[in-house]
């Protein structure tokens, strides 16, 4: 997958990844962007546990693939950061 696709890819994965998760989090175009091509390689990497294919390119799966991933790390990010507050 190009860089490009990667950008694509990961803008609408985290885009998606926020609306599932909806919330105060801190960020905005660029930061939505670097969530979500980091959740394609989380997302990718829980899928191939699992037996399935990763992030393959510019499609459907691909996509799902990397919401997967921009949500877990969303929550993640939560847990550390409530932790965190509490302390």
């Amino acid at each position: 997958m190009g860089i490009l696709s990667w950008i694509v890819v990961g803008l609408i994965a985290g885009a998606l990844g926020k609306l599932i998760m909806p919330g105060d989090d801190p960020g905005g175009f660029i930061v939505t962007t670097l969530i979500g091509m980091a959740g394609a390689l989380v997302g990718g990497f829980v899928i191939s546990i699992l037996g399935g294919a990763g992030a393959t390119g510019f499609n459907i799966w691909s996509i799902l693939v990397a919401t997967l991933g921009a949500v877990i790390l969303l929550a993640i990010y939560r847990k550390l950061v409530g932790r965190r507050s509490a302390s």
